[in-house]
């Protein structure tokens, strides 16, 4: 009996320490399973982390609000488009979208010499070869028949609209073309249509991305929406209604008005006046009203003679 005895008591001990093992071994799965979530959490808060810090989604080019819509902060954007001279609007899409361009986005087209010895052109089949030499400050010197305007081009914040800029204008492009709108109301000069001298003009044949920031598009209203906001003494690409529209049309803010674009802000802001900010001045001091729906336009006619391009 003591040997059963004996015999039992060893069975229970070999069946506790059975059943503790199994414990051990229930909770060390438990704890496998915890730490293998935790990687797994983290390793996604990570992924979604990275993609959104290296996130750089792919913004008629005549188009600049009126006073009107600009005041009212999110009516649709309105004056002549590239194609026709009608008013336009911005279509809706079914999302936001965003675009920030931080380099130039080159197309096909052979870069003109630098020295502007190019023969003029006015019609290309697409945008332009990265055509900027790194490190160099670009200026461009617009010649007028009322006085000079240096601008200061911003090549570092906006690449692909200076690029742009500074190969039309060595194709003489702007050459013997009018600044064909003034509008005191929003306080803009508006120009480059070597093709038909207004509005109408349908550009060089291509349109350019938008870049500079966050630029969204409002589902429910069809707002196109940008990051820039604007001063006197700026160069500044008009466009049509939408993304992506510019090309070749500017306009020159000379007043405190062109602030009233500010709630658009799809306007690509990319030079600075730093001469010649009085002859702007006194061209839109010629403004004489018309019934347009633009504005108006000088009292005699403001030709830019020529735009030759600095590297400084």
């Amino acid at each position: 009996m003591g040997t059963s005895k004996r015999e039992r008591q060893k069975q229970a001990r070999h069946e506790k320490i059975e059943e503790l093992r199994r414990q051990e071994q229930r909770q060390a799965t438990r704890r496998r399973g915890i730490l293998i979530g935790l990687g797994i959490a983290a390793f996604l808060a990570f992924a979604i982390g990275y993609s959104v810090l290296t996130s750089d989604d792919d913004g008629g080019d005549d188009e600049v609000a009126t006073a009107d819509d600009a005041e009212t902060d999110g009516a649709e954007e309105e004056t002549a488009t590239e194609d026709d001279g009608t008013t336009d609007t911005t279509e809706a899409t079914s999302e936001t979208t965003e675009t920030t361009v931080a380099e130039v986005q080159p197309g096909d087209t052979e870069c003109p010499p630098a020295d502007g010895s190019a023969e003029r052109q006015i019609d290309f089949d697409g945008p332009f070869q990265d055509c900027l030499e790194y490190g160099v400050d670009y200026q461009a010197r617009f010649t007028t028949t009322e006085g000079e305007v240096l601008v200061d081009l911003l090549e570092e914040q906006m690449p692909n609209t200076v690029n742009n800029f500074v190969a039309l204008a060595r194709y003489g492009y702007y050459d013997d073309t009018l600044l064909f709108r003034t509008d005191p109301s929003i306080d803009i000069i508006q120009g480059g249509s070597p093709h038909t001298q207004d509005n109408t003009d349908q550009g060089p044949g291509y349109n350019i991305p938008d870049e500079g920031g966050e630029f969204a598009s409002d589902p429910a209203t069809g707002q196109y929406t940008g990051p820039f906001t604007y001063e006197e003494g700026q160069l500044i690409m008009a466009r049509s209604a939408g993304p992506d529209s510019s090309s070749a049309q500017f306009f020159f803010s000379t007043g405190p008005n062109v602030s009233l674009l500010d709630g658009q802000g799809t306007y690509l802001l990319f030079g600075d006046v730093v001469e010649g900010l009085d002859v702007l001045q006194e061209i839109i001091g010629l403004h004489e009203a018309d019934d347009s729906g633009l504005g108006g336009a000088p009292s005699r006619d403001v030709t830019i003679e020529s735009v030759e391009i600095l590297e400084l």
